[in-house]
């Protein structure tokens, strides 16, 4: 039988195509430049709905206007969704339409919305089973499985019971969580995961799992002691990245309602400037600032010097003006040598995956929506040698798949589909930084997805055989 196509791999090695186990492509990833930042990387799959909101299961447009507007620094927008969708179409909707498939997860954020609003508080019996519905049915319709944001509005109002109750219908697919607390709180959010688990008996897998090794690693093992199925992702960057009003707004303010938070800061302003008097300014970027376009890529003091204003001034502005929807980059406190240490001994635990975390929104997103996978490949395989070639491929492809119930990804074996890639081992690297984000990856110029060329030289071939995953 002869070839459809044949690529010449003389001196490189043919790979699985990796899984992200994190993006936030959920929209854009219609655009052909979002989807070459993942071919060129070796994403061959993603998974959307993360962080507890995305754009389906949603049944009320109030819902869908919320999700739109909360989430819009990090997800963005859709090009074909504008109000109540299944989960079964919002897949459908991926199907035939890209070059890399797509897999989703249950928003847990989106789900609670739908049924209680912004509600501040527990939900009663009659919630709970409205919620179990949703979900039992995403899941039916495909779903991988279930994510939560729990330092996001609304997430952050449910308890472990509530998590656990919808995470009861998983059967066998996970639990993916932004814990309630990473850093110094690790330990609650992953007391929380723990509780989580026992209630339920779910598989947990824990988002960007960062900080000090020598706390999360022990974390890590006293919840596998205790039993509990645990893995988690990770992206090989010091920095993070979210929504600023996530960073900087007090609990008090009404997050979950928009106009309400809006007019909070309008009329508390002075009180709301006082509680920022410990925020480290210098430590935020702006990322993405509808109406500032001009401030994306400035820290929050140089933007507060451009506007003429103190710093805790123009950033209430920003809020109000932006009506939340500004986004920035943050270093963390354990950015720097101890900090890198941690991350690489955080990568080498058998339970991670590879998951970037990437947002493709706004004018100045952190780089690692553009260099996630091939700053492993480089770095921490080539370089440093935190991987093997074969231990890479398993923690970004194998793992992965397996992780999620895709059973006809993540191998080169008789049966897969030939999601592949072909990877030169002396060149591949991230060329994304903090000062030029949008950078693509080099070193993978040929990739195919289901048996077709997607990438050829390192460019678009137009092909668009991506599918919707589906849990097996």
């Amino acid at each position: 039988m002869e070839a459809a196509a044949v690529v010449e791999a003389g001196g490189r090695y043919v790979l699985p195509g990796f899984v992200d186990c994190h993006s936030h492509g959920d929209g854009v990833i219609f655009e052909k430049n979002v989807q070459l930042a993942c071919l060129r990387q070796g994403v061959t799959s993603v998974l959307f709905g993360q962080d507890g909101l995305s754009f389906a299961p949603v049944r009320q447009k109030a819902t869908f206007r919320y999700v739109r507007r909360y989430f819009a620094a990090i997800n963005g927008g859709h090009p074909a969704v504008e109000g109540p969708v299944s989960v079964g179409e919002l897949l459908g909707g991926y199907d035939k339409a890209v070059a890399v498939n797509a897999g989703y997860l249950i928003p847990h954020g989106t789900v609670r919305f739908d049924v209680m609003g912004a509600a501040e508080r527990a939900a009663d019996p009659e919630e709970l089973a409205a919620m179990r519905g949703i979900v039992e049915r995403g899941l039916s319709e495909g779903a991988v499985g279930i994510s939560s944001g729990l330092e996001y509005a609304p997430g952050r109002y449910a308890d472990a019971r509530e998590l656990a109750d919808i995470c009861a219908a998983l059967n066998g697919r996970p639990y993916v969580t932004h814990m309630r607390g990473y850093g110094a709180q690790a330990g609650v959010g992953m007391a929380e995961v723990v509780e989580i688990a026992r209630l339920s008996g779910a598989a947990m897998h824990v988002s960007h799992f960062h900080g000090p090794s020598a706390d999360l690693l022990p974390l890590v093992a006293d919840a596998r002691a205790q039993d509990v199925d645990l893995t988690f992702d990770t992206y090989p960057y010091l920095r993070g990245s979210t929504i600023l009003g996530m960073v900087v707004l007090p609990p008090w303010v009404p997050a979950a309602d928009i106009e309400q938070a809006i007019a909070v800061l309008a009329a508390e302003g002075e009180r709301v400037k006082r509680e920022w008097a410990g925020v480290v300014w210098e430590r935020l970027t702006l990322a993405h600032a509808p109406g500032f376009e001009w401030a994306e890529g400035l820290t929050l003091p140089e933007a507060a010097e451009r506007h003429g204003t103190r710093v805790e001034e123009f950033c209430r502005l920003l809020l109000i003006e932006t009506r939340l929807e500004a986004g920035c980059v943050m270093t963390r406190p354990d950015e720097g040598p101890s900090g890198d240490e941690s991350m690489r001994a955080i990568m080498r635990d058998p339970g991670h995956t590879g998951g970037s975390d990437g947002i493709h929104v706004g004018g100045h997103p952190h780089p690692r929506a553009y260099g996630t996978f091939a700053r492993y490949l480089g770095r921490h395989v080539r370089e440093l040698g935190d991987l093997t070639w074969e231990q890479a491929a398993v923690h970004l492809a194998s793992h992965p798949a397996r992780r999620f119930r895709l059973p006809d990804r993540g191998l080169i074996r008789p049966g897969q589909i030939a999601d592949l890639i072909v990877v030169d081992p002396a060149t591949v690297t991230d060329t994304a930084t903090y000062q030029d984000p949008r950078s693509p990856a080099t070193g993978i110029d040929d990739v195919l997805v289901a048996g077709v060329p997607v990438l050829r030289d390192g460019r678009l071939t137009g092909a668009t055989p991506g599918r919707a995953l589906r849990a097996a």
